[in-house]
């Protein structure tokens, strides 16, 4: 991952794990979720290359989809941080991811 912030790249990495998983197990409520947030960001960056990406990401099989969202490529890493996906992690869901990282981060650099 090259974009400089290595560690919130891979926090972002661990929210799109869970992401995914919620992707396959509830696919209409994210996908619903997901178009209607992208749908806001076209209309206010006025389609971008990312949105147009996402777009089309957003059309593939679900279990393309699914590992797509967390493959570790540089363009991944840089949809990551202009996801659709806002709202589909609930705020306890996040908090557990947030603290689960730190405190893996935490034991990593000791």
């Amino acid at each position: 991952m090259a974009y400089g912030h290595p560690r919130n790249d891979r926090r972002s990495v661990r929210l799109h794990q869970a992401i995914a998983q919620k992707l396959l197990e509830q696919p209409d409520l994210v996908l619903t979720k997901a178009r209607h947030n992208l749908a806001g960001m076209m209309h206010r960056a006025q389609s971008t290359p990312y949105t147009q990406k996402w777009r089309a990401l957003l059309d593939l099989p679900l279990p393309v989809l699914a590992d797509r969202l967390t493959e570790e490529s540089d363009e991944m890493t840089a949809l990551r941080q202009c996801t659709p996906f806002a709202g589909v992690l609930s705020p306890q869901e996040r908090w557990i991811i947030y603290r689960t990282f730190r405190e893996e981060e935490d034991h990593d650099t000791k």
